[in-house]
C-alpha cells in the first residue's frame, strides 16, 4: 500500500509502472495524476518500442497542451549514443536528463543497471545494498563445482527435470513482497529459455513453462492441482525466516476451537507453518519440489535472490545449449504489430497476414 501511504511516512514520491496499453488503464491513470507535476521516466533502448512511445507520445502532447517543457517532465533511460530516444533529446539540444541502458543487456536482466537501480532509488531504496547483495551471490556461484554453486545446483536441477519431463516450472514465494518477484522471474525464465534451435542448428524446442503462485493465497487455489494433478511440475519455494514484523494474533473465541487455537500465536508463525506444511505435503505426494530461503526480505538479500534467478537461468540455457539471451519469438510478434498499424518497410508482413485463411464461420457465434 505504498502509493496510499500518506507523504510525511513515504519514503519518496508515489510510483506506477505503465507496462502495458490497454487504453482503460492509460485514462485511469490519467485520473489519479497531474501531469504537470509527474515525472515520466521513458525506458526503451531502441527508442522504437511501440509501447512505450505510444505512451510517450500521449504525455507528450498532454505536457505541450499544458505548456510545460518536456525536458523538465521527462527522462530517457535508453542507450548511450543511438536509437529513436536519443534523436529526440538531439532535436531539444539534449537537455533531456539521461540513463544508461548499457550494451548486451536485455530487459528481464536489466533490474542491476539504471532501468531497476534508478526507480528503485527514487523510492529510497538502499540500492548499493542491492548491488552488494548481487556481488556477494556472484562470489558464491564462482565456483565450477555444483555442491558448492548455489545458482548453478537449481540449473542442473532444473535441467534434470527438464529431460525427466517435468515441463512446468513453480516459483512460489512465501512473502506478498515477493509476490512480483514470480511475475519478473515467469519473463525471465520463459524469453531466455523457451528457443526453437540450438547453437548447433537442431530443432529443440526448448523452455518449460514457468508459472508464478503465492502463498499462502494459492494453497486454495492451485496447490490442489500441485499435489494430485500431472507429475510435471518442479516448485520452487522461497521462504522467509524474519518477516518486518510477527503481527500478533489476540486470543479470542476459546469457545470455537477451530478458531482459539490461533490465539498467543504470530501471523509469522502461521505463515511459516504453511509454507513447511505445503512443502511436506508436495514431498508426501512424491511431487519435485526445494526452497530458496532468505534469512529477512531487504535490499542485499533481494540482490542476492535476484542475481541466484539470473544466473540460473543462464546456466540452465548453456545446458540445453541454446542462445539464453535473445527473443526471436518475441521479435516476430512486434514486426507483426508494425505491419498490422500500417509501419513503412513492412508491407510484405502485412500482406502475408492478409492472405492467411479467414476463420470458419461455422466456429463463429
Amino acid at each position: 500500500h505504498y502509493n496510499e501511504l500518506p507523504d510525511d511516512k513515504r519514503n519518496g514520491p508515489k510510483f506506477y509502472v505503465e507496462d502495458n496499453v490497454d487504453p482503460v488503464r492509460m485514462a485511469a491513470l490519467l485520473d489519479v495524476i497531474e501531469p504537470e507535476k509527474t515525472c515520466f521516466n521513458v525506458i526503451s533502448k531502441s527508442g522504437a518500442t511501440s509501447e512505450t512511445m505510444t505512451q510517450y507520445l500521449i504525455i507528450a502532447d498532454i505536457l505541450k497542451n499544458k505548456g510545460v517543457s518536456l525536458p523538465d517532465n521527462i527522462i530517457f533511460t535508453t542507450d548511450a549514443k543511438k536509437g529513436n530516444l536519443i534523436k529526440i533529446d538531439q532535436s531539444f539540444g539534449g537537455a533531456f536528463k539521461k540513463y544508461v541502458l548499457p550494451d548486451g543487456v536485455g530487459g528481464r536482466f536489466s533490474e542491476m543497471c539504471p532501468v531497476g537501480l534508478l526507480p528503485a532509488a527514487v523510492l529510497g531504496i538502499d540500492i548499493k545494498a542491492m548491488l552488494a547483495g548481487a556481488a556477494y551471490m556472484d562470489g558464491l556461484c564462482s565456483s565450477p563445482d555444483v555442491s558448492n554453486n548455489p545458482a548453478l545446483a537449481c540449473a542442473v536441477l532444473q535441467y534434470i527435470t527438464m529431460k525427466q519431463g517435468k515441463n512446468i516450472n513453480v516459483l512460489m514465494p512465501y512473502s506478498d513482497n515477493l509476490k512480483l518477484m514470480a511475475d519478473w522471474y515467469c519473463q525471465l525464465w520463459a524469453e531466455s529459455l523457451g528457443k526453437a534451435v540450438d547453437y548447433d542448428g537442431n530443432v529443440v524446442n526448448a523452455g518449460t513453462t514457468a508459472v508464478k503462485s503465492l502463498g499462502v493465497t494459492d494453497q486454495h487455489s492451485q496447490v490442489q492441482l500441485y499435489i494430485e494433478g500431472p507429475f510435471d511440475k518442479v516448485i520452487t519455494f522461497i521462504s522467509v525466516i524474519e518477516y518486518a514484523c510477527a503481527m500478533p494474533i489476540a486470543h479470542g473465541c476459546e469457545d470455537i476451537p477451530d478458531v482459539g487455537f490461533l490465539g498467543g500465536h504470530t501471523m509469522q508463525e502461521l505463515i511459516q507453518a504453511e509454507n513447511k506444511a505445503t512443502a511436506y505435503a508436495l514431498m508426501r505426494a512424491g511431487r519435485m519440489n526445494y526452497t530458496i530461503t532468505l534469512p529477512a526480505v531487504n535490499e542485499f538479500t533481494l540482490g542476492q535472490l535476484m542475481y541466484l534467478l539470473e544466473l540460473q537461468t543462464a546456466y540452465t540455457g548453456a545446458l540445453l545449449n541454446i542462445n539464453t539471451f535473445n527473443q526471436p519469438g518475441v521479435e516476430n510478434g512486434k514486426k507483426a504489430t508494425f505491419a498490422l498499424l500500417g509501419k513503412k518497410g513492412y508491407e510484405a508482413q502485412k500482406a502475408e497476414i492478409a492472405s492467411a485463411a479467414a476463420p470458419d464461420k461455422k466456429y463463429i457465434v
